[in-house]
């Protein structure tokens, strides 16, 4: 497979995963996950490249964005932000307010 291709398809899980935990408490979850998937994706570039050295993976592969293979790069999950729901108290309007059990 491409890596090209590859790249696109953990993008593709990384965003969504962060798409749906980006309203919780999850900002140092999103670092590690940032750095883990650099790790792998790194790890999996050496080993289809197996001839090359480090040196060289690092000269044709990274960049100062992370990893990036024929323009596509690896999405960074640590550049999400992360929005908290707001509490609202007793503004959250409820089937059982007091003006309704009145009338």
């Amino acid at each position: 497979m491409p890596s090209r291709t590859v790249l696109h398809r953990v993008n593709a899980v990384l965003r969504g995963w962060c798409n749906y935990f980006r309203h919780g408490v999850s900002k140092a979850t999103f670092s590690y996950l940032d750095e883990f998937a650099w790790r792998r994706v790194t790890r999996w570039l050496r080993r289809r490249h197996n001839g090359l050295t480090w040196k060289a993976i690092a000269r044709r592969f990274l960049t100062a964005e992370g990893v990036s293979v024929d323009g596509t790069a690896l999405f960074k999950p640590s550049s999400v932000p992360v929005t908290r729901y707001r509490w609202r108290g007793e503004h959250i309007p409820t089937p059982w307010t007091a003006t309704d059990l009145v009338s």
